[in-house]
């Protein structure tokens, strides 16, 4: 498997490239008011439009810093039932790569339960990287807040 690696304050983290549309440089998002601070807003992509996250402050509370190695990443995202869509996630230092075994992974040890899109870990020149789950970054009232139902017609 080939993960995408990126930051969240000092920490490392993985992406699973499968589930990888496509990486840009962050762009402007339209901002949407009364949402969560981790909500960047939404952003036009290929004539559809894309809610995106900034993942450090969903993380840790925190926005992304404004580097040059700061990407909006589009995933696929399956809402429960929807059809897949794109979910975008503001990123930092999202500048490697690294192809490994899911087996080569472990249980944190941890019960992640606010943050369950915080999957397993390994360890990689001396620190440990853990896996973002897309499938689990949202919970059913920001599936709902970002992904109604309605806005699938």
């Amino acid at each position: 498997m080939l993960f995408l690696i990126f930051q969240i304050g000092n920490d490392r983290y993985a992406l699973d490239t499968s589930q990888v549309a496509v990486v840009l440089a962050p762009a402007l998002c339209k901002q949407v008011p009364d949402v969560p601070a981790w909500v960047r807003g939404i952003f036009s992509y290929d004539g559809r439009n894309v809610p995106v996250l900034d993942v450090s402050m969903l993380a840790i509370g925190r926005p992304a810093a404004e580097r040059l190695s700061t990407r909006l990443v589009l995933v696929h995202y399956t809402p429960a039932g929807q059809e897949p869509q794109l979910l975008g996630l503001i990123v930092e230092k999202a500048t490697d790569t690294l192809r490994c075994d899911a087996e080569d992974f472990t249980a944190s040890g941890l019960l992640h339960e606010n943050a369950r899109y915080l999957g397993p870990v390994m360890r990689h020149q001396g620190e440990l990287i853990q896996w973002v789950k897309v499938a689990d970054m949202l919970d059913e009232a920001a599936q709902a807040l970002l992904f109604p139902e309605e806005s699938r017609a």
